[in-house]
């Protein structure tokens, strides 16, 4: 063995990490976006099924006040056609207990139709292109759509339009029934009318006169109906079963000019600017700041913005020279 050692060499100086602080900020972000596809498809995938999901308990909750109105119009026209001696008001009593159901199921329609919406623009947009890519024409605007309403999320369609659908769906035909008992229950009991007159007369209800009952009858159902007409050229709802060019991702766009207020700004804005919400304002200090929902940027400050992230990402992984 040789006795000779051989020339000490001098280890290079470790290299000392970058001070956190001259790190990109915004790593975390960009790693986000930069995820592989099976890991986008199981995300789309939980998505999916969370969207199923809500949509499923805002359209149990419709059912049951659509129970609610049917259950309390079934027992009124029972109470009423019991006995000749139980009064007839009974019935316009119950009318306008069926239309305080009609406008609760009509908000609880408008927040359905927000998830509902979501889950059709993901079935069209992402899991047509999955199952039929040749036949599925290739489409992003389903992806700037989500992420849109995800940033600030509001109601797909107007108030005059929930009511209508309901109305015409399930309501319009309990008010038929309740109009034509009431009619029928004062002209049989305590036995048939002889003529008008005497219907008018049986329909007093205290000091209320019988010609005001009948006239206040009849302009409360044709309003109605006429409601219900005029409805149903109002069609921004995705809805459960329309094919994708029957709303082509349309409710957005056309939303803000019905929800807008008289200072012009729409109303989920001028909701959202009491109610906010906590985000982070950075990956790295983990702070919370409070900010408006509405103050979101545009897609060109986004782009922008992702441009300078990847430079950046770029830059600190070449090698030092």
């Amino acid at each position: 063995m040789s006795a000779e050692r051989a020339p000490a060499r001098l280890r290079p100086a470790a290299t000392t990490d970058a001070p956190i602080s001259e790190r990109p900020a915004h790593t975390a972000a960009v790693h986000m976006r930069r995820i592989a596809p099976a890991e986008f498809n199981t995300a789309m995938i939980h998505f999916y099924r969370g969207e199923v999901q809500r949509s499923n308990t805002w359209r149990t909750r419709l059912d049951t006040t659509t129970y609610w109105a049917v259950l309390t119009a079934g027992a009124t026209l029972s109470f009423a056609f019991s006995s000749a001696s139980n009064p007839h008001f009974v019935i316009p009593i119950n009318s306008v207990l069926i239309s305080i159901f009609l406008l609760m199921e009509a908000r609880r329609y408008r927040y359905y139709e927000i998830w509902s919406s979501r889950v059709r623009i993901i079935e069209t947009g992402y899991f047509a292109q999955l199952l039929a890519p040749e036949g599925a024409t290739p489409d992003e605007s389903w992806a700037e759509h989500l992420a849109a309403d995800l940033i600030t999320p509001h109601f797909t369609i107007t108030e005059w339009e929930a009511v209508g659908r309901r109305l015409r769906r399930n309501y319009l035909w309990i008010f038929a029934l309740l109009a034509l008992s009431w009619n029928l229950k004062v002209y049989l009991h305590p036995f048939p009318a002889r003529d008008f007159n005497a219907f008018i007369d049986r329909a007093t209800v205290g000091v209320v006169p019988g010609w005001a009952v009948f006239v206040v009858g009849v302009l409360f159902n044709a309003a109605i109906a006429i409601f219900a007409i005029g409805t149903v050229r109002l069609r921004e709802a995705t809805g459960e079963v329309l094919p994708q060019h029957q709303f082509s991702l349309r409710p957005l766009k056309r939303m803000t000019s019905w929800t807008r207020v008289a200072t012009g700004k729409p109303r989920t804005s001028v909701r959202a600017k009491r109610a906010r919400q906590r985000v982070r304002s950075g990956a790295a200090t983990g702070e919370f700041r409070k900010v408006d929902i509405t103050e979101t940027p545009d897609k060109e400050q986004q782009k922008s913005e992702l441009r300078r992230q990847k430079s950046e990402v770029r830059e600190s992984e070449l090698p030092a020279i």
